[in-house]
């Protein structure tokens, strides 16, 4: 890490070289609290910083849930550096994380973190600029993985108003004040549902909609997708038999309807949000059975593209009034273990194979599944961001990569070392500040000019 701090720090300017010493100053001095579990802290309070860079305030955006404002991993950020020192973007910050892969979130200048201490479940606060803690809540989880992986939670905080929603990995749904961290309420959704132990346990964000929490609890009794209200914890309806995924559903109005778009562990199915009707189904997955559904829906207009690994493919599915159409499925198109694709202006940019060894970034096309090229970029399995005209990448042996979009070729701008094995979670940007992380660590880079 050490070397990750001092690499950027050689061409830097005086005057960066006092503000990062300064920082570095309060880093260091105050004692890192992911080492404690702490009910929320009396009194405090917290104001976006006056000045987050030379990035203007018309091109910056929060990022209050999984795979951003749009849920499709862009980001409407622009001015960013477009190319980095061997040493990689500035780091800001750094510090410490317990067991968990999730992602974080910012809202209004806060960094919500979800992380797993020992015994329990931490939901914290930190200032997103400084890394300087607010509040920090937590609660038991007595979840172990049954496949050796970590035992902290999967899924991404969701920040709406002035709520913060987690839902931890044996599926306890929570409800805390945005301000001070206090629990407004909790389901344990497994439990109530009678949800049976899922191969990762739960790896799926909650997603909001008009007051209604759904999530994809994976329940028998017809709790296959539920919808819990966002405010009292209360149930509001429930639907079908659909297994549990690693995929988060995405919230789309379609033909005047708002929809929920699920990605299941049996395949697509669409709901409307506030009866839970359902409208659309198409069974896409796996025949082998120890097999998972993980990138996220992607939608353009009332098209969705499904893409699975484990020899499933990919799918470009119509959401027409007179029902559902297959546009194009191909097997070979795009096999995405867990890593959602991007689209940008008729293409797609993803990643291709289920292992390591084999993955491929790719470039297809949108409208008919032709490859437009594949690179072996030495990423491994990368998870990215799409901001300013370029893919943000990080491969999951912590390699940050910063690709142009192109339909033409796989075009690298910049790369650096920033973390250790393993990433598999995905970047997150705000304010022109980038977020990443291991299994471990979390660090924030400085992406403004």
């Amino acid at each position: 890490m050490l070397a990750n701090c001092i690499a950027p720090f050689v061409s830097a300017r005086p005057s960066y070289l006092i503000g990062v010493f300064l920082l570095g100053l309060l880093f260091f001095w105050q004692p890192l609290k992911a080492q404690q579990v702490l009910g929320p802290a009396a009194g405090t309070t917290n104001t976006r910083p006056e000045s987050l860079g030379s990035v203007s305030e018309a091109a910056v955006e929060d990022w209050p849930n999984y795979l951003g404002p749009r849920f499709d991993g862009t980001s409407a950020e622009k001015g960013l550096i477009q190319n980095w020192p061997a040493g990689g973007p500035l780091v800001l910050w750094s510090r410490s994380l317990g067991a968990s892969y999730s992602a974080p979130v910012i809202s209004r200048g806060r960094l919500i973190l979800f992380h797993r201490l020992e015994d329990r479940e931490v939901v914290e606060a930190v200032d997103a600029l400084t890394g300087s803690p607010i509040w920090t809540q937590s609660y038991p989880s007595a979840y172990e993985d049954q496949f050796g992986f970590n035992g902290g939670p999967r899924s991404s905080p969701t920040v709406e108003g002035e709520r913060v929603y987690t839902f931890g990995a044996e599926g306890k749904l929570t409800c805390l004040d945005f301000e001070t961290g206090e629990v407004i309420w909790q389901r344990w959704i497994n439990r109530d549902f009678q949800v049976p132990q899922n191969f990762f346990g739960v790896g799926s964000a909650p997603v909001i909609d008009k007051g209604r929490i759904l999530l994809n609890a994976g329940g028998p009794q017809g709790a296959g997708i539920v919808a819990i209200d966002k405010d009292r914890g209360v149930d509001v309806w429930k639907t079908g038999e659909d297994e549990a995924s690693y995929s988060t559903p995405v919230i789309r109005l379609i033909h005047g309807t708002r929809m929920g778009i699920f990605f299941t562990r049996q395949g697509l199915n669409v709901v409307e949000t506030r009866t839970g009707k359902e409208q659309y189904r198409y069974p896409f997955r796996s025949r082998n059975d120890l097999s998972v559904n993980a990138a996220t829906p992607v939608v353009v207009d009332d098209y969705v593209f499904l893409s699975a690994a484990y020899r499933t493919g990919a799918v470009l599915l119509k959401l027409a009034p007179s029902g559902l159409e297959v546009v194009w499925k191909d097997p070979k198109a795009m096999n995405s273990h867990w890593a959602t694709s991007i689209y940008h202006e008729g293409y797609l940019y993803g990643m291709n194979g289920r292992h390591e060894r084999a993955a491929r970034f790719r470039c297809i096309d949108f409208m008919s599944g032709k490859v437009r090229w594949t690179a072996n970029q030495g990423l491994g399995r990368a998870t990215f961001v799409l901001a300013d005209g370029k893919l943000i990448a990080l491969g999951e042996r912590g390699i940050l990569a910063l690709i142009e979009v192109s339909p033409e070729s796989y075009r690298e701008r910049a790369r650096a070392q920033v973390l250790q094995y393993p990433c598999w979670t995905p970047p997150v940007l705000s304010h022109g500040l980038l977020y990443v992380r291991n299994e471990t660590r979390l660090l924030c880079l400085d992406l403004r000019k």
